[in-house]
């Protein structure tokens, strides 16, 4: 079957129009024994297939009744002309919700997935993320108590959804309610493997402690394992001549196409390049999401001259790279972007 050219261009510019946007945010989830932010990241938006359903048919390709989106604000644009004229599109909020968020629009990203829960209220995932945009946009990245709802229904749906026990816990530690975290965290550790359960272990004995409860029983040590990829970092020699003092490295690891949660960071002094970095379970900022887990990650580099996680203007970046996960998995990053 020969495809119509229409149809052919409206699909190439959908694969064009996949965007997986650079936004990270790894704040400290405890700060001592007591002081709690939430380990958040809101930061994908992927438009193709979405494209061609939300904004309409091949026809649309036709200058004379809409033009066709080139860019991520284009296609932002026409998503929420699409969205005005027919709201109930639980994915569509969703989608926008990821454009907003990847651009640093948090606070529209929080209403946008409070429009996709108004049309999709018994969807789980939808809960969790929405929660967590929630918190995104808040002052002290904090879950409020509609927040905290959100993540309660979700566990009503789904009692072991992994992602929504792992936030309320931390919305309860924030609340200062160390106990309630327990009760919420400690039935994770039936259901996730040892090297997550280890982690985890670790946050429920400091909310136990906040709690004046005893520490967990020990448990066996988990199995020390070789990182899951490497990855060969190196620098841009013209950037490298604009090096700032102090700067800090981060190599990060995120689910394609999948939760905006990284799955795997480290962040280190920057001293010379190029250096190699080994990622694993043992980086997962998140207990309840591993890079073993996972068969295919996206890769990226950045630097950062002030130390924090989420991008900034001048910050030094690589191009995602998206690779297959498994024995002796590899890639390498070159640093040779500036964040506009």
């Amino acid at each position: 079957m020969v495809m119509d050219t229409p149809i052919a261009l409206f699909i190439a510019l959908a694969a064009t129009l996949a965007v997986v946007a650079l936004g990270y945010v790894l704040r400290p989830l405890w700060r001592g024994a007591r002081g709690v932010g939430a380990t958040l990241l809101i930061a994908l938006v992927v438009l193709t297939g979405t494209v061609y359903t939300m904004i309409g048919t091949p026809e649309a390709l036709d200058p004379a009744r809409r033009a066709a989106p080139q860019t991520l604000d284009d296609a932002i644009t026409q998503l929420e002309i699409k969205l005005d004229q027919d709201p109930a599109q639980p994915e569509g909020w969703r989608l926008l919700a990821g454009a907003y968020a990847s651009k640093g629009n948090l606070e529209e990203a929080s209403k946008a997935y409070a429009r996709a829960v108004q049309h999709a209220p018994d969807d789980p995932d939808l809960l969790a993320e929405a929660a967590e945009a929630r918190a995104m946009a808040a002052p002290q990245r904090r879950f409020d108590a509609k927040a905290v709802s959100l993540l309660e229904r979700a566990i009503a749906l789904q009692p072991m959804h992994q992602r929504a026990r792992w936030f309320l816990g931390i919305a309860h530690r924030q609340s200062e309610q160390p106990a309630e975290a327990v009760k919420v965290w400690e039935p994770l550790l039936d259901v996730v493997d040892a090297r997550t359960a280890a982690a985890l272990r670790e946050q429920i004995d400091l909310a136990r402690q906040e709690a004046g409860l005893p520490p967990l029983p020990a448990a066996e040590p988990a199995v020390e394992t070789a990182p899951t990829v490497t990855v060969a970092v190196s620098l841009d020699p013209q950037l490298g001549m604009q090096l700032p003092a102090g700067a800090t490295l981060f190599v990060i690891a995120r689910q394609p196409g999948g939760s905006p949660m990284p799955v795997a960071v480290k962040k280190l002094p920057v001293t010379q390049f190029p250096l190699t970095v080994g990622l694993g379970d043992g980086d997962s900022p998140m207990p309840t999401m591993k890079l073993s887990q996972l068969q295919h990650v996206e890769l990226i580099a950045r630097i950062s001259a002030s130390g924090n996680a989420m991008p900034a203007s001048g910050d030094f970046a690589s191009q995602p790279v998206r690779i297959d996960t498994g024995k002796a998995a590899s890639a390498a990053l070159l640093i040779d972007q500036v964040v506009p």
